[in-house]
């Protein structure tokens, strides 16, 4: 056994059917009375709801949170905070929503809740992305970390089956590159194994049937497991690349995840083969990097990033941005494999035996 160390995240999970109806309970858990939800324009509804089951604990409603975590949207959530008084944040939704509410505790230090209601993953880690002029940075803090993460499985029944899938797999991301992160130990690689198996065998059934809810139930477990590990050891090269691409491209979070992760995956293979062994056996198939290409087949996702609006193009100025400030990855980054990685993840080619080249 080699030597490790291991964090435990102090943030408490209520997991279940039916547990938001316990979200009052746990304001008071916190010591708190006057929460302020959050939650995207297209979530306003489901937000109203939880202010109204809140009644006089809920101070107000903010849903005008955005993808990439913009500095501009933060301040200005943050003078509703002032107006309201309020003493907590209750974020419900998905990495967008929650993001808000780590920018809000960053400036605050106000507690927060977070309700995900897809499988970004994003509640279980203490890593908050913003977004300024153009530029995706991130930060490592515990000063960002919800106190408290519900997890309903009943508020993911309607997510819709191809949004199930891109999440999914984004979580799946970070369990992958826990695997092979320089400061991995056994415990986060058990959870990183049982997280992508959870996933991968889930989120097909809900390709088919969104409303399964045992599927469900098995992916949202899968997804506090692939945050947890995210939240617990560095991010690599996948991530990079995915912050280049959302913040300085504007794509799609999700999405971007899905279709870049097998071609990370493929460039770092031949650096780290136990970390390989470990995803193939839990996707069950013989080629870790094209089987999570073909998990994004099975549940409708796009192949390529073409099919986001980046083009041939965009390939070389992602390439000079994702090699500036490198985050540590265990195969050295070499600005040629990049372009080749990123012009495969444009095309959409599929990743050809873990070695790094594409169909």
């Amino acid at each position: 056994m080699q030597p490790f160390v291991y964090d435990g995240l102090p943030s408490r999970v209520v997991f279940g059917r039916g547990t938001l109806s316990q979200l009052s309970e746990e304001i008071e858990h916190l010591g708190c009375s006057r929460a302020l939800v959050l939650a995207t324009p297209q979530q306003h509804e489901q937000a109203s709801r939880v202010l109204e089951q809140l009644g006089k604990k809920g101070a107000g409603l903010y849903a005008d949170a955005v993808m990439h975590t913009p500095v501009e949207v933060t301040e200005h959530a943050l003078q509703v905070v002032k107006e309201l008084n309020v003493d907590c944040t209750v974020a419900i939704g998905g990495g967008s929503t929650i993001g808000l509410g780590k920018a809000i505790a960053l400036r605050t230090g106000l507690p927060q809740i977070a309700i995900p209601t897809t499988y970004a993953g994003s509640e279980m880690t203490p890593i908050l992305g913003e977004t300024r002029d153009g530029i995706k940075a991130t930060q490592r803090t515990l000063e960002v970390l919800p106190e408290t993460v519900i997890y309903d499985v009943d508020l993911t029944l309607t997510l819709p089956a191809v949004m199930s899938g891109t999440s999914g797999i984004n979580a799946i991301a970070h369990a992958v590159e826990a695997l092979y992160a320089r400061d991995c130990n056994p415990v986060i690689a058990l959870m990183a194994e049982e997280g992508i198996a959870a996933l991968a065998r889930s989120l097909p059934v809900i390709a088919s049937d969104p409303t399964h809810a045992e599927a469900r139930s098995d992916a949202l477990y899968g997804a506090w497991l692939c945050g947890t590990c995210l939240g617990s050891v560095g991010m690599s090269l996948h991530h990079k690349l995915c912050h280049t691409l959302g913040g300085s491209f504007n794509l799609p979070h999700a999405e971007t995840h899905t279709i870049v992760l097998p071609h990370a995956l493929a460039y770092n293979a031949p650096a780290v083969p136990g970390a390989m062994a470990r995803i193939r056996r839990a996707l069950g198939c013989d080629d870790a990097a094209a089987g999570l290409f073909d998990l994004g087949r099975a549940v409708g996702a796009p192949s390529g990033l073409a099919e986001l609006g980046f083009t041939e193009a965009d390939v070389e100025r992602a390439t000079d941005i994702a090699i500036q400030n490198p985050y540590w990855n265990p195969r050295e980054i070499e600005a040629t494999g990049i372009h080749q990685l990123l012009s495969n993840a444009q095309a959409g080619r599929r990743p050809n035996a873990d070695s790094g080249e594409a169909q």
